[in-house]
């Protein structure tokens, strides 16, 4: 979940502390923090059964994006001899020499600090926890190692992506159980075909880069079957959750006609790859309906 779906990321800022404050902003990649916490409020409504208090929804929400943020700068920071060479990222902040290398280190490691303690200081350990180890997971894991390594980059590095519902269900209890778990899973699942179909779209990109995605190394037809096998396993995971955390009949409908409709988008990128772009916008619809069917599920009830 590292890229936004425009074809160029950002655009150049107006000179001053107005351009400055716009390109450390754009550094964190705020689109992306956005679909990210879409996940966080659901899973810690589910978890409270009802309203957890604004409070800590809103401290949950604070800490949560400063984490994030810090991990897309710091992604930002270690990628950004890949984004001068591709045209869509090109004109991000370090690239275009809007902020310097040291001083985006800087502002990313303080950020995940930051997004720590608010964490740990208004929730709980865990919560603060889980948030930290999504950041250093991504920057280390995925984006230091995986990006550059492996056709499976972004279905490991998903589990970073994945983490903000773990993080909101143990803001409310403490602790994490099978429905904390199972929401990781949906996001975690989501995230290949979702990327996977923006890869698609820029595989000359990512081929001029050297990054080793999958539509790349194993060509189109194959990327897009797997993605219809990732779409598949996502609808059964969302149907798990019924059960497991007791959703009524909002969710229920709305997982299998959401689901029903991202796996036949999946099926006709596969047969039309020109349509890429098309499933990469309804994934993201997709997952916000679905967790927001939760959150209306369980305050409707």
């Amino acid at each position: 979940m590292e890229n936004s779906p425009g074809a160029i990321d950002t655009v150049p800022s107006p000179p001053g502390w107005r351009g400055t404050a716009a390109a450390y902003f754009a550094l964190t990649k705020p689109r992306i923090i956005e679909l990210l916490l879409i996940t966080t409020v659901p899973a810690m409504v589910v978890a409270a059964d009802g309203w957890p208090g604004t409070w800590l929804v809103l401290a949950t929400l604070i800490g949560g994006s400063l984490s994030a943020g810090g991990a897309n700068t710091l992604n930002s920071y270690h990628d950004r001899d890949i984004d001068q060479v591709m045209a869509r990222t090109s004109a991000r902040p370090l690239p275009n020499a809007r902020v310097t290398p040291e001083r985006a280190q800087v502002f990313g490691w303080t950020l995940g600090v930051l997004g720590f303690l608010v964490l740990w200081l208004t929730s709980n350990l865990l919560a603060a926890a889980l948030s930290t180890a999504a950041l250093l997971f991504y920057v280390f894991v995925y984006t230091l190692y995986l990006k550059r390594a492996t056709v499976q980059n972004i279905v490991i590095g998903g589990a970073a992506g994945a983490a903000p519902a773990l993080v909101g269900w143990a803001a409310v209890r403490g602790d994490l159980d099978v429905a904390a778990w199972i929401m990781f899973a949906i996001v975690f699942v989501w995230t290949p075909p979702h990327f996977w179909a923006l890869a698609v779209k820029y595989k000359d990109d990512y081929a001029a880069a050297g990054v080793p995605m999958l539509p790349v190394v194993a060509g189109v037809e194959s990327t897009t079957r797997q993605m219809m096998s990732y779409a598949g396993v996502m609808v059964l995971f969302s149907l798990a959750l019924v059960p497991v955390a007791d959703m009524g009949w909002i969710y229920l409908v709305t997982a299998i006609g959401t689901g029903a409709w991202f796996v036949i988008e999946t099926v006709r990128t596969h047969l039309d790859p020109d349509r890429a772009m098309k499933l990469f916008g309804v994934s993201t619809i997709y997952l916000s309906a679905l967790f927001g069917a939760m959150l209306v599920d369980v305050l409707v009830r």
